[in-house]
């Protein structure tokens, strides 16, 4: 294991401090090596040449249920990339506001589209995705016998160290 010493400006030092607190860290070495990683995973998705990288994920936003057909265009979207989208599920806030949180899968950039177009529609506000790498594996198998055997494909997905 290496070392190494970070010096921190007071705020700074609190905010850490109140953090750890919150997420109930013991000492700060796991909540710095945890904050990296996520971090680095985080560097390892951004938006590059490689179109071949993959992700599950989660799409969390809100949303006003009266902006004028909101709810249509957002649902449509939903349709649009089924390809996408694995599942969804929507929760009213209160009289005027809905929260939707999504679950994705697919091409690291095609996921980010979808998201940003979802996110940036009028009328909806703190949207947040939330993406982790994953290396996928297509398989095949067959199911009954002749002359009824179904052939069936399924692709595996295991998140990146």
């Amino acid at each position: 294991m290496e070392r190494f010493t970070v010096s921190l400006d007071t705020d700074l030092a609190q905010q850490f401090a109140q953090f750890m607190t919150q997420r109930g860290y013991t000492n700060r070495s796991e909540a710095v090596r945890d904050l990296m990683r996520e971090r680095l995973q985080q560097e390892q998705l951004q938006p590059t040449l490689d179109t071949t990288a993959y992700c599950v994920g989660n799409l969390t936003y809100v949303y006003n249920h009266h902006e004028r057909e909101l709810s249509s265009r957002v649902t449509q979207s939903h349709h649009d990339h089924h390809d996408l989208v694995v599942a969804m599920q929507h929760v009213h806030l209160d009289h005027d506001n809905c929260l939707e949180t999504v679950i994705v899968k697919g091409n690291v950039s095609m996921v980010q589209a979808f998201a940003d177009s979802v996110m940036s529609a009028s009328g909806v506000r703190h949207g947040k995705l939330h993406i982790i790498p994953v290396e996928t594996q297509t398989t095949s198998h067959a199911h009954g016998y002749a002359p009824y055997t179904r052939h069936f494909s399924h692709t595996h997905f295991r998140p990146i160290n």
